[in-house]
């Protein structure tokens, strides 16, 4: 019986090694932050530079959805002198962001990686892979889908009296603000999952939370988007489909976790079993 409580008690007191192990101080982790931090920087620099060589071919497709909704004869304009010139700049930056967000991604993943165990820091690449395609997925689904939508809507408001005339900067500011809300929400699949592999939430706690969760979703797409009916239903209803799956993809990984904690306490049990006959 001792022997067998002793085995049982192994894996936990290795994970336990392994965490100890992977530690760091406050220095060491402001140190790690200030790398991942730079070197995330420098690939949305290195995107920038290259996204600048297409800036108005970038610039056009930025604002096809709009110029589709606009009244004929309607124009962006700009005020200010050096306003084109920073928009395409920003334009560039926008286009930088999206096109660097695997590094960002993976610079963020192996900043949190040291607390986690050894298996899961080696399962880092799925959560870049799939944070970066789920933020691209949002940016898309935003820029193919709400735009039209939400442009539509606004210039329904222009009349014969009421001509739109918006400026580079406003339009830029309202879309980026959008496109970038509906690339971290898109997020909320793979954070939900992450904190059930770390035993923060279950499918089973999601699952009773479901009222409160619809209730954050409308909240939050009112927040993050105009305030139009349009455009928030339209980020609200993708981010409860993305919870459902968020709640099947908890409850498969919680499966596979307790199926390999399974084999493992199994793997030890026999070695120590083998011990012991052994020693006998």
């Amino acid at each position: 019986m001792p022997e067998d409580s002793a085995a049982k008690q192994q894996p936990a007191a290795e994970e336990n090694d392994e965490l100890s192990a992977s530690r760091m101080t406050l220095v060491e982790h402001l140190e790690d932050l200030r790398k991942r931090v730079s070197r995330a920087a420098i690939a949305v620099g290195v995107g920038f530079l290259a996204a600048y060589g297409f800036k108005e071919e970038l610039y056009g497709y930025l604002t096809l959805p709009l110029k589709a909704a606009m009244p004929p004869g309607a124009k962006l304009i700009y005020t200010a002198p050096a306003e084109a010139f920073f928009t395409y700049l920003k334009v560039a930056f926008l286009a930088g962001i999206v096109a660097a967000s695997p590094v960002i991604f993976y610079q963020l993943w192996r900043f949190i990686s040291p607390g986690l165990y050894e298996h899961e820091r080696r399962r880092v690449w799925p959560y870049v892979v799939f944070s970066s395609a789920l933020f691209i997925s949002g940016t898309v689904f935003c820029y193919a889908v709400v735009f039209p939508y939400a442009f539509q809507f606004f210039m329904s408001f222009a009349t014969e009296d009421i001509t739109p005339m918006l400026k580079l900067n406003e339009y830029l500011s309202f879309s980026s603000m959008l496109l970038f809300a509906f690339g971290v929400v898109f997020e909320m699949p793979i954070i939900l999952v992450f904190l059930g592999r770390i035993g923060m939430v279950t499918s089973k706690s999601l699952r009773s939370k479901r009222k409160y969760a619809i209730l954050v979703i409308f909240v939050a797409a009112a927040f993050f988007t105009p305030p139009d009916v349009v455009s928030q239903v339209l980020m609200a209803l993708p981010l409860l489909v993305l919870y459902e799956v968020s709640v099947w993809l908890v409850a498969v990984s919680q499966k596979k976790k307790a199926a390999q904690e399974a084999a493992q306490e199994a793997e030890f049990s026999g070695s120590s079993d083998n011990t012991a006959a052994g020693g006998s």
